[in-house]
């Protein structure tokens, strides 16, 4: 079993930040992948399902991003997982956008749902780290990861989003070289 996180902050108004897209990732996975219903559980929503042969657990914390870890914390203790089964879905500035680049481990570079889940469980967790890229000067950040996603980047980011559902089976499967290999392939369509 294998919990996958979104991160997010909740309600309606952050939903198409750039910040969200942890969010957004996790609910096209639910979708793709047919994942039964939302259930209110560890402070998130939680669906459960299965991705190749592989059971999933999706959470998307219903806590702020800088609190991301109580929610993370208490459904890994409740599975009583190790933290190797734990992958987290996360904007990334320092790729460029709609880049995907799987990563074990490291840093947080002051991502607050980073870490936050740091804080609670260590950083050795695998992270798929979504671009949304840096908006050049560090004054510029906090509206650029807390703005929407534009009306020109939206067809993008459905082909990301599909293009991560349709080869979530290699990450399942633990093959983060042929999810990258196979989701770079999907782009170019």
């Amino acid at each position: 079993m294998q919990l996958w996180v979104g991160l997010g902050n909740p309600g309606p108004r952050y939903a198409m930040h750039r910040h969200n897209v942890g969010f957004m990732a996790c609910d096209v996975l639910a979708d793709m992948h047919s994942f039964g219903p939302t259930q209110k559980k560890f402070q998130g929503w939680l669906q459960e399902g299965r991705i190749g042969s592989e059971k999933i657990l999706l959470l998307k914390p219903g806590t702020f991003m800088n609190e991301s870890g109580r929610a993370v914390g208490e459904a890994m203790r409740f599975y009583k997982l190790p933290l190797d089964a734990l992958t987290v879905f996360h904007d990334e500035l320092d790729l460029a956008p709609f880049k995907v680049k799987v990563k074990q481990g490291g840093g947080h570079a002051g991502h607050n749902g980073l870490r936050s889940i740091d804080a609670h469980l260590g950083a050795d967790f695998r992270r798929v780290r979504i671009g949304i890229n840096h908006p050049g000067h560090k004054d510029r950040v906090t509206g650029h990861v807390l703005g929407n996603y534009a009306k020109a980047e939206q067809d993008d980011l459905i082909q990301m989003l599909g293009a991560i559902g349709a080869c979530a089976e290699w990450l399942a499967a633990g093959d983060d070289p042929r999810f990258m290999s196979e989701y770079a392939l999907k782009m170019q369509d």
